[in-house]
C-alpha cells in the first residue's frame, strides 16, 4: 500500500479530482497549503506598495492506494497537473504499514 502526497496549484484541483474519478481513484484528502520551492515566491503590488509574498497558495492531495495503482496515479496527477510554469508542484509516494477503518475496524487494502 502506498500514500501519495501531491501539492498542486489550486486551480487544477477540479481537473485533477475528475481525472482520478475517471479512473476509479475516488477517495482522497485535500488540503489548503502554503510553501515555497525553487521559486522562492514573489513580489507584488498592492495599492502601490509592493511587498514580498515568501508563502505560495498551494493544495495538497493525499491519496491511500494499492501499490499496483502508483504508476498510474502518478502519471494521471502529472499530466493533467502540469501548465509548462514554475511551480506546477510535486508528488511524493511513501510506503503505508497499516491502514484502519475506523467504523468497521477493516484493515489494509480492505480499508482503502
Amino acid at each position: 500500500m502506498k500514500m501519495i502526497s501531491a501539492i498542486i496549484k489550486p486551480f487544477k484541483l477540479d481537473e485533477v479530482r475528475e481525472a482520478l474519478a475517471e479512473q476509479g481513484i475516488e477517495g482522497m484528502t485535500v488540503v489548503d497549503v502554503k510553501g515555497f520551492g525553487r521559486q522562492r515566491g514573489h513580489t507584488e503590488l498592492y495599492r502601490g506598495a509592493e511587498y514580498r509574498v515568501d508563502f505560495i497558495p498551494k493544495i495538497k492531495i493525499e491519496i491511500a492506494t494499492r501499490s499496483d495503482n502508483v504508476e498510474r496515479v502518478v502519471e494521471l496527477i502529472t499530466r493533467v497537473a502540469n501548465s509548462g510554469k514554475i511551480g506546477d508542484g510535486k508528488i511524493f509516494v511513501f510506503d503505508l504499514e497499516q491502514i484502519v477503518r475506523i467504523r468497521t475496524g477493516e484493515l489494509d487494502e480492505e480499508a482503502i
